[in-house]
């Protein structure tokens, strides 16, 4: 006799059948409800900001962790962390010469952990590292994100070349990750370590995405206005809204593997990439039409 299946199981198989547009509009639906809750329940909508700090931390010990322990670095993308060191030193640079506040020290000791993680993969664990499975191609990112700094950028008093390394940085983050999905897209499996740290990223991505809209709600729009004028304040919102959207499908199947008793993550071909691009196509379409 077959086990009863569980309510919420049920819910996400069924949005899973639904066309890319029906899924575009319920994902939009679950998020305004989650910030909805996140409203209510943190008052002081500054400490998700930190909290998305903490997490992004905590995700990079679990990394440190690994590579000590283990002594392995099969399942990481040496791509992900050299994209994420790039947007590191852009925006540290960026941070010293326009705000120079708390985030920037952060900044700095996230930049040197990976640049050790780095280090470790490129030399000391050379021989575990998964190059042909780590086959995306980072210019197909980087380029694009230069390119579009260059058109659509903050249009504040700064110098032009550091309001193009701003929204450099914040592009470039949004889609950083990209090269690990590729490679856990291509292993299938995903080991617990690995799992842990791109789950961290994705709560974290989730968490400063709360704080940049619920700052937007809190001010009634002001904020926007204080980024300046023209698409940047959108493009600024919806760089984070990428970068939720990209790991959401990850985290569903970590936490589906966890509340499973599987310690091994096995993911379906294909559901980390081309299902979240179809749906933001989708979402950008009905953004144009309306």
């Amino acid at each position: 006799m077959r086990a009863p299946r569980r309510p919420i199981h049920t819910i996400w198989t069924w949005a899973r059948r639904q066309p890319s547009k029906v899924q575009a509009f319920l994902a939009v639906v679950s998020g305004m409800a989650a910030l909805v809750l996140l409203r209510f329940i943190v008052h002081d909508h500054d400490n998700l900001f930190v909290a998305a700090e903490a997490v992004h931390s905590i995700g990079i010990s679990v990394l440190i962790y690994k590579l000590m322990k283990e002594k392995t670095c099969a399942g990481l993308s040496l791509k992900t962390q050299e994209l994420t060191a790039m947007f590191l030193a852009v925006r540290l640079y960026c941070s010293v010469v326009m705000e120079y506040d708390i985030h920037t020290l952060l900044d700095l000791a996230t930049l040197v952990t990976t640049l050790w993680v780095i280090y470790m993969i490129r030399f000391n664990l050379k021989s575990s590292y998964m190059e042909d499975k780590d086959n995306f191609a980072i210019y197909y990112v980087v380029v694009p994100c230069a390119l579009l700094a260059l058109f659509i950028h903050p249009s504040t008093s700064h110098h032009l070349l550091n309001r193009i390394s701003w929204a450099f940085c914040v592009y470039l983050e949004a889609v950083s990750v990209l090269p690990q999905l590729r490679v856990m897209q291509n292993t299938k499996i995903v080991e617990p370590f690995t799992a842990h740290y791109v789950f961290a990223l994705g709560v974290a991505r989730f968490l400063s995405c709360a704080h940049w809209v619920l700052q937007v709600l809190d001010t009634r729009g002001h904020l926007l206005v204080a980024l300046g004028y023209g698409l940047w304040p959108s493009m600024v919102l919806i760089s984070e809204i990428v970068q939720t959207f990209i790991l959401a499908d990850f985290c569903y199947y970590y936490i589906k593997s966890v509340f499973g008793g599987q310690l091994v993550l096995r993911l379906p071909s294909g559901v980390l990439l081309r299902r979240q691009f179809k749906t933001l196509l989708h979402l950008v379409q009905d953004c144009r039409h309306s």
